[in-house]
Formats: C-alpha cells, structure tokens, sequence
C-alpha cells in the first residue's frame, strides 16, 4: 500500500511520528510536506497529498492539523477525495467500509498519538464493501465530477 502523508505546522509533529509508523509496519510513505514546524497554510499541503491520490500515485492519504477539520474540508474540494476526521477505530472502520474514505484527517491539538494510530490501522486495514454503498459513493462521486477517475479508493 501506497499512503501519501501531510500536515501544517500544528501537525508536524505528529505527521512525523506517523511516517515512522507507517514506514516501521512495512508501508511505502511519501511525504507531501512540509519540511519543519514553522507556520504554513494547511491546504497547500492538503491538495498536494490530494492531487497525488488523484493522480494514482498512492491508496490512501493521511492528512494531520491542529483539529483535522481545516485539512478535511481542504480534501475534500478535491475531486475523488472522500476525507474525514477520525476520533476512533468505529469511525475508521465505518468510514471505509461504507464510505470507501481514502483520505484520514487527525487533530494534533485534540487526540493522542495511541488513539491516532489506532485509528489509522483500522482505517489502512479495513476494506470498502461495495454493494449497496457503492451506489451511495457513486452519488458521492458525481456531486464532485471525479466517476471514472482514478481516485475511487482502490
């Protein structure tokens, strides 16, 4: 699995323990920035990790800011782009499985590192169900433009 991973400043931090996480359970990371904690705008580096989804050049993206509201939204402007903010492994999962998210979005300001990797392993683990809900995404997909695109979650 490729998993692209960005932040803004508040979120540096944790976007770095989160690479080292994800490189040590055998994931390929690219990093989409930024570089340091100083202070950049979060959808800069939101539609960058997005773009790079889009593109086909990862699976999932991993997007962390003071909240995880700021970087969803950002996301989310992005066609084929289904982000959500995680605060727990029911979330992940659900998430995935019905919503066929692609893109976890983590507030550095308001969660722990533990329950933040809990999350995102269920949420890297879990698989979309398809059925009923891949007509819900299809809608999902067309409000947006992205049908046909490569950025459908798989």
């Amino acid at each position: 699995m490729n998993v692209v991973i960005a932040s803004d400043h508040a979120g540096f931090a944790m976007k770095e323990s989160l690479r080292h996480w994800l490189k040590e359970k055998g994931v390929h990371v690219e990093d989409a920035g930024p570089t340091d904690d100083q202070r950049v705008d979060y959808p800069d580096f939101a539609a960058k990790a997005c773009h790079l989804l889009r593109q086909g050049l990862a699976h999932r993206v991993v997007l962390v800011c003071g909240s995880g509201i700021g970087m969803a939204m950002a996301a989310n402007k992005v066609p084929g782009c289904r982000a959500v903010v995680l605060h727990n492994e029911w979330e992940a999962e659900f998430s995935r499985r019905h919503n066929d998210a692609n893109v976890a979005c983590f507030g550095a300001r308001s969660m722990g590192p533990d329950v933040v990797t809990s999350c995102l392993e269920r949420f890297l683990k879990t698989e979309f169900d398809g059925g009923r809900h891949a007509d819900r995404v299809g809608k999902i997909g067309r409000l947006d433009g992205s049908i046909g695109t490569q950025a459908t979650g798989e």
